[in-house]
């Protein structure tokens, strides 16, 4: 692949979100409150595991 084609490739792309790209279900404050809470399991779980330290 030519760097043109390439370049090409990634401003139609580009374009095409313009538009947002998001899903309209998709609410920003819950993904994010749920990958905050899924984080913090893993964390409570690593330090259950890691008690010698």
């Amino acid at each position: 692949m030519s760097l043109h084609s390439a370049a090409t490739h990634l401003v139609t792309l580009a374009e095409g979100a313009e538009h947002g790209g998001n899903h309209e279900s998709l609410n920003p404050y819950l993904t994010g409150i749920g990958a905050f809470g899924a984080l913090m399991l893993l964390l409570w779980i690593t330090t259950r595991f890691n008690r010698d330290r």
